[in-house]
């Protein structure tokens, strides 16, 4: 039970911490703003930056749910707001899992903080989550490689659809959000995911190390009150 249980803490910290970064950046308008520079995105949709930041600034409350789908229907045709729609289905998923992942995971350090010592739960989450950078790894030199494959297994996974396949020719989506910003995207979320995993591993470390000085001193102490 008790390695289930450490299994299930080093699962939901990593979902936690890969949510929390995917959030961070996927509704951050600095995205965007550096996308319409890098990408040439005005000569591509005809428009100038200040119509596409107001299209973006649509599109993200859109997705945070602060709008339904009228505030996309005078810049998308129908296949575009359905594909939004599916997108903004999974940010929900997203939302949702975030905190179940969190509450789970200090759920879980609650009970295993009760029946082992919680240094060797510290040790267990600092290297548990080193599988994280591993996978990171391997994913980003896989998708260095051949990002737009592995970004179409994407979609072939979480859209029971074809509706995310548009022309760039005609689709004003596709023309805003190209294949580079996503890519960019996918290095920004794993440059904070990485962030958030040692983030968590610094402090599980500080905590039991001061846990071990405490209880090291409390021993001390009691064993000279037992040698007077």
């Amino acid at each position: 039970m008790k390695k289930t249980l450490y299994i299930l803490l080093i699962l939901s910290l990593s979902l936690f911490s890969l949510l929390i970064a995917t959030e961070k950046n996927a509704l951050d308008m600095s995205h965007y703003r550096r996308n319409i520079l890098e990408n040439s995105i005005e000569r591509e949709t005809g428009k100038d930056s200040y119509e596409l930041k107001d299209i973006y600034y649509d599109l993200l409350d859109y997705l945070k749910d602060k709008a339904d789908e009228s505030i996309l229907e005078p810049n998308f045709n129908q296949r575009e707001i359905l594909h939004m729609k599916d997108v903004k289905t999974l940010f929900r998923l997203g939302f949702i899992l975030k905190y179940i992942s969190i509450i789970v995971s200090l759920a879980t350090i609650f009970i295993l903080s009760r029946i082992d010592d919680l240094e060797k739960v510290g040790k267990v989450i600092f290297k548990g989550l080193i599988v994280n950078w591993v996978l990171l790894g391997i994913i980003g030199i896989v998708a260095y490689y051949d990002f737009n494959k592995y970004f179409t297994y994407f979609h072939e996974i979480f859209f029971s659809n074809d509706l995310w396949i548009l022309d760039p020719k005609t689709d004003l989506l596709i023309q805003m959000l190209p294949e580079n910003f996503f890519s960019s995207m996918a290095t920004d979320i794993g440059v904070s995911f990485l962030m958030n995993v040692v983030t968590i591993q610094g402090i599980v470390y500080v905590t039991s190390k001061k846990g071990r000085v405490r209880d090291e001193k409390g021993f001390r102490l009691f064993k000279k009150e037992k040698q007077e």
